[in-house]
């Protein structure tokens, strides 16, 4: 944390519907990170898992309206919501069943398990106008 005490910050921000809503999502989430002095490792996670819901709304939802990120950031660490319009489930983000062995190398849902994987919490919500798919990280600050 900055000397001065906690930081709370939220950032929302319209994405186009498109493949340039990544890079774009990328920066805002390490630009945001990096203002409060957050460990490099956090930050690279962070970027990836933001990219991963971003692309995953660009490319499972249907229409040209716009996509919304929303990043919170607390003194306990971020949370990252991509908002989009359709209200079905973006798959199994429940974290594994001790035993199971999910397969890193089949060709879709690999996004879903680095979210589940990496984030200390992760799910999904409906909203009124779609769902709401986020993560969790928690803070760490660069000794």
């Amino acid at each position: 944390m900055p000397p001065d005490g906690p930081t709370t910050a939220s950032w929302r921000i319209a994405l186009p519907h498109s493949a340039a809503a990544v890079p774009i999502a990328r920066t805002l989430i390490r630009t945001a990170l990096a203002d409060i002095g957050t460990s490099a490792e956090t930050t690279d996670t962070a970027e990836l898992l933001t990219a991963e819901l971003v692309a995953n709304a660009v490319e499972h939802t249907d229409g040209d309206e716009p996509i919304e990120l929303v990043v919170e950031l607390l003194p306990t660490g971020c949370q990252v919501e991509v908002h989009d319009r359709d209200p079905a489930p973006p798959g199994d983000l429940s974290r594994p069943r001790p035993g199971s062995h999910p397969d890193p190398w089949q060709e879709h849902g690999r996004g879903l398990l680095l979210i589940r994987t990496l984030s200390s919490s992760c799910g999904h919500r409906t909203t009124e106008r779609g769902k709401v798919v986020w993560f969790t990280l928690p803070s760490h600050q660069p000794q």
